[in-house]
């Protein structure tokens, strides 16, 4: 399967070393605005360099697409490739806004091309352990989700301006991972946030800690803590308590020694980001991506998946603009 990167970014680089290293995938080619980044990542990987997008989505041999380029660019080059008839894979959110992300979708169904959305926490071994737990009935039927989502510390304020805020681009995470475990959709959406790290991030519009209940119409609950701080590393737990029990994955620290001495019990810290602690998750997504295509297996996250995940996004910023719960469905 002969794939096409789109974006040479810090993310694109993760996927294109996933694609490469692949048994069935090739990394053919590569694209980005910044010819050094597509050079760097092309050398690696032995790609070529592409002189632009049309000349990957017009190759007739490239059957699939990553997409790691800025959020604004998704829905477009989503629709092209889908028109195109090459396969899509497209890091998370399809769109900033909903409409613009059901017109995609509507391309994509049209085109019937197949898509997948990165929400890569599914596929990290110890979430998606848990959720195969929680479906065999370990714990019975799930009552209360706990997700925990912390960043060691903010990204750039050049950043936070476009990235559509911490509902829809932090967050929008965990609203798709509540959504995985609690087996229900949610009805009911209710969020507090505040700017307590960085005053530069709230004077762009932005809040950098957040907390959310989701509530499904069987009365599950789903509570979500994000905060662009930590200082103890990136801080990624989830626990799900059910009428039988309780399922729940811890931190991943650099290592699992233990010091123990009359002051207490000392660990190392938690893995210090995304890049760390996501890649055996990172690997797993492109192996479901590339079954999907090549075998014709289910692509799931789902753009549908993603849509619903942005829904609520935006119902916890109107929750926290109104003080008020919001309705979705």
């Amino acid at each position: 399967m002969r794939v096409g990167l789109l974006g040479a970014g810090r993310i694109g680089q993760i996927h294109a070393r996933s694609a490469a290293a692949h048994k069935v995938a090739k990394l053919a080619t590569v694209f980005d605005v910044d010819a050094k980044a597509a050079g760097a990542i092309a050398t690696e990987t032995g790609a070529s360099v592409a002189k632009g997008i049309p000349e990957i989505m017009d190759d007739k041999n490239i059957e699939a697409v990553l997409i790691c380029t800025p959020t604004d660019t998704h829905a477009d080059l989503i629709e092209q490739a889908a028109k195109a008839g090459k396969a899509v894979f497209c890091e998370k959110p399809v769109d900033l806004s909903a409409e613009r992300v059901r017109a995609c979708l509507k391309v994509v169904a049209d085109t019937k091309a197949k898509l997948m959305i990165g929400f890569n926490r599914r596929f990290d071994p110890s979430f998606a352990t848990l959720k195969k737990r929680l479906e065999a009935g370990e714990v019975g039927k799930p009552e209360i989700v706990t997700i925990l989502s912390r960043d060691p510390g903010p990204p750039p304020v050049s950043y936070i301006k476009h990235s559509g805020g911490l509902f829809r681009d932090m967050m929008i995470h965990d609203l798709d991972m509540a959504r995985f475990l609690l087996g229900e959709e949610p009805v009911e959406v209710s969020a507090m946030a505040a700017c307590l790290v960085d005053p530069a991030i709230g004077q762009v519009g932005d809040v950098d800690t957040a907390v959310v209940t989701l509530k499904t119409k069987s009365g599950r609950l789903a509570q979500i803590s994000n905060s662009r701080r930590a200082t103890y590393g990136y801080d990624q737990r989830i626990e799900v308590h059910g009428s039988g029990g309780m399922l729940r994955a811890h931190n991943q620290h650099a290592t699992t020694v233990e010091k123990a001495t009359a002051e207490g019990f000392a660990s190392d810290p938690a893995l210090h980001f995304f890049l760390e602690r996501y890649t055996a998750a990172y690997r797993a997504e492109m192996d479901t991506f590339v079954a999907g295509v090549t075998e014709g297996k289910p692509l799931s996250p789902t753009g549908e998946d993603g849509l619903k995940a942005l829904i609520l996004a935006d119902a916890a910023v109107e929750s926290v603009k109104t003080g008020k719960s919001v309705r979705v469905g």
